[in-house]
């Protein structure tokens, strides 16, 4: 098993490297790292490039992606891990924290017999204050998002195999052939469409072989619920009903 880790980032020059840090110190590192440039305009890339080159780190690499969007960034991301070599994918996000015994689990999940693993997230409590009352909050967000995603018409279809399984794109990880045979992420921005969700339901057409990990756990940031509020924040991963003008939140 060739290991690869997916970091889509755009404008993340800020907080990047709290994220590289968690990669790096991983407790199993035999993997892969593909940031993707998102089309940045303060210098994420040489960030990243810096961060590569003081560290040694001879198997992380940056490439770019001008076309804006978190689905095609992801994307050019997850083929060149394969065309690198890579035969299983994970993803996290620019502005997340994996637990340093993340690659590890993940691997053991598709040893497990998954092809599509779904993680877990939990709050970030380093870069924004978050009461234990707001953590709790969130994480009964998260549940509620999952269990209304098991029942939302859009992933019902007799063509599919199995049940939904929420899949963070920020917390996922899927088999090089499996990821090619259900048509990748689609290529979209994310005010368009939720391309973790697409990823899932493609996947649901071709196996079950898939599910939920809480084992594989990644921080997030809460950036979001910050700026619009938690009802808000809600509406938006409810296809959309709150959308604002700006969705990047940085």
């Amino acid at each position: 098993m060739r290991l690869a880790v997916v970091v889509p980032a755009r404008d993340e020059a800020h907080g990047i490297v709290a994220t590289l840090e968690a990669l790096r110190d991983q407790e199993d590192g035999d993997v892969d790292v593909v940031v993707v440039d998102n089309g940045s305009s303060d210098g994420t890339g040489d960030v990243v490039r810096l961060f590569v080159s003081r560290n040694g780190l001879t198997r992380w690499r940056v490439v770019d992606e001008p076309q804006k969007g978190t689905g095609a960034a992801a994307d050019t991301g997850m083929r060149a891990a394969i065309a690198g070599g890579a035969t299983h994918l994970a993803r996290t996000d620019a502005d997340c924290l994996p637990l340093p015994d993340w690659t590890g689990r993940v691997r053991a999940a598709f040893d497990g017999g998954h092809d599509l693993v779904a993680g877990r997230l939990v709050a970030r409590t380093d870069d924004r204050p978050v009461s234990r009352l707001q953590q709790a909050v969130l994480s009964a967000a998260v549940s509620v998002a999952s269990t209304f995603g098991r029942f939302r018409p859009g992933n019902q279809d007799p063509s599919y195999l199995g049940p939904y399984v929420m899949a963070p794109g920020c917390n996922m990880a899927i088999t090089a052939e499996l990821y090619e045979a259900a048509g990748g992420f689609p290529r979209t921005a994310i005010e368009d469409l939720h391309e973790d969700r697409a990823l899932v339901n493609a996947v649901r057409r071709i196996t079950t072989r898939y599910g939920a990990h809480r084992e594989v756990v990644v921080r997030a940031s809460t950036r979001r619920a910050h700026a619009w509020g938690l009802v808000r924040t809600l509406g938006w991963y409810a296809d959309h009903r709150y959308r604002p003008e700006v969705v990047d939140i940085r």
